[in-house]
């Protein structure tokens, strides 16, 4: 069965520029806080191998450096069907994307679309329906609930899968030199449990690298809070919001900062998440499985226990990505590099790509305190225009609205992932695609960069490279 969207996805912003490459504001920061070559401060490790998003914290103390390694394992290692011998290790499904994290985090950097003829792995198709009144929450889709499935154990109907078609668009930099970019369209084939409802929203999202995780999540909620500027009052272009989330421990709002529209407060609500939608795997954060009720199987097959994942082993997991390195800079004496920056901070890129941000000083590690690292976001979210919208709402971020992701690693993405596929659906198929994707607040950027010269355009790559 054929499902076409009726109306073709035009999200192209955020995968690894979303939100905004570039902001839209003339002034920025002084262009020597763009050059550092610790990315992640002491937390810097000095490594361009295929494993350079893998490697443990620098300053990571021995004790901690062990947990890291068990972590490692189990983020790596497949999850099985229950029941099983292994019964630490069993639980998968019975519907899932993948087997295990590192399936869609591959050695923990970026995701991509599949190729054709495919099922999907990394990338995700989340699902809603809005509220009926206006202003009410948005739910599960009814029968295939919150991202589409597809995979399934023995005995479960997988949920189905995608085709995704393009359509080329043309168009031409300053200088008349042309471009391309391809816009996907999605269309769901071999559903097994029917038609979605009328009123289901889609959205697309490849899994981002998860390098430097222990970082962010350590910045003080202040420090993020304080670039919020939802009226625009400085009239710059850019009027960052926050995502506001429940804690499922305390059942309290706080600031989303983990997800492409900052969804999830913290590492550990974002790992339980991914566990529970894309593995089918219950923690004590998310015990419940993710079968529907019309999918009478699923809710019927054996589980691998309450919870599945036991609260020592997803500790574990969080603990390793909340201490994994990030890789430090490169090519910084470069006059290309050089030139890059001064134009990244001219075309008002940093005015949502932050290059510095502060940890706290205290935090749930002392590695990670008083930190002061170069991650190129602001965590916040930005409208992005209609032609980058994925019409979906996510908690308190709109349709059009997605997190700036940072942009450390994007230029040994293509090493340690074998691709250089950008934004938070991978249609972008380097860093200058992904720029001329942005609308709305990234707009100015945008033909900031349409404008430059060929000399220009090539230095402020070669400075995306360096990160």
């Amino acid at each position: 069965m054929n499902t076409p969207l009726t109306t073709p996805f035009r999200h192209g912003l955020a995968l690894l520029l979303t939100a905004s490459l570039l902001g839209g504001c003339s002034r920025g920061p002084d262009v020597t806080a763009l050059l550092q070559p610790q990315s992640g401060g002491d937390t810097t490790v000095h490594e361009n191998s295929r494993q350079a998003f893998s490697q443990p914290a620098a300053n990571l103390v021995s004790a901690d450096r062990a947990t890291f390694f068990v972590g490692n394992a189990f983020f790596n290692s497949p999850w099985v069907v229950a029941p099983a011998s292994a019964s630490a290790r069993d639980g998968l499904g019975p519907l899932f994307n993948a087997r295990s994290c590192d399936a869609c985090h591959n050695n923990d950097g970026r995701g991509q679309p599949p190729l054709p003829g495919e099922r999907p792995v990394s990338l995700v198709f989340q699902f809603s329906v809005s509220g009926a009144g206006s202003g009410d929450p948005a739910g599960p889709e009814p029968t295939y609930g919150g991202n589409l499935n597809p995979f399934a154990i023995d005995g479960v109907s997988a949920e189905g899968t995608v085709r995704i078609d393009h359509r080329e668009l043309t168009g031409a930099f300053a200088d008349g030199e042309a471009y391309t970019l391809l816009e996907p369209s999605y269309v769901f084939e071999q559903l097994g449990y029917g038609p979605f409802a009328p009123s289901t929203e889609i959205s697309p999202r490849v899994a981002p690298a998860v390098i430097g995780s222990g970082l962010l999540e350590q910045v003080p909620e202040a420090q993020i809070l304080e670039w919020v500027d939802a009226e625009d009052r400085d009239g710059n272009g850019i009027s960052g919001r926050a995502n506001h989330v429940v804690n499922l421990t305390t059942q309290q709002k706080m600031l989303g900062r983990f997800g492409w529209k900052a969804n999830q407060p913290d590492i550990a609500h974002q790992t339980a998440a991914a566990f529970n939608g894309e593995m089918g795997m219950a923690t004590s954060l998310r015990p419940n499985q993710s079968c529907m009720p019309a999918q009478t199987a699923c809710n019927a097959a054996p589980t691998g226990g309450s919870p599945e994942i036991s609260d020592a082993i997803f500790d574990k997991i969080v603990q390793y990505q909340r201490t994994l390195a990030v890789p430090a800079r490169r090519n910084l004496d470069s006059p290309a590099v050089k030139t890059g920056a001064r134009r990244f901070v001219e075309a008002g890129c940093s005015g949502c790509h932050r290059p510095e941000l502060k940890t706290d000083a205290k935090t749930v590690l002392p590695e990670l305190a008083n930190q002061t690292f170069h991650p190129f976001t602001d965590l916040l979210l930005h409208a992005m225009g209609p032609e980058l919208a994925d019409d979906r709402p996510d908690g308190e971020a709109t349709g059009s609205e997605w997190r700036t992701p940072p942009l450390w690693g994007l230029g040994l993405q293509h090493l340690v992932n074998g691709h250089t596929r950008l934004l938070h659906d991978g249609r972008a198929r380097d860093a200058s695609e992904a720029i001329l994707w942005h609308g709305g607040e990234g707009a100015t950027a945008r033909d900031a960069y349409k404008s430059m010269s060929k000399r220009d355009r090539a230095a402020l790559l070669a400075f995306l490279d360096s990160l």
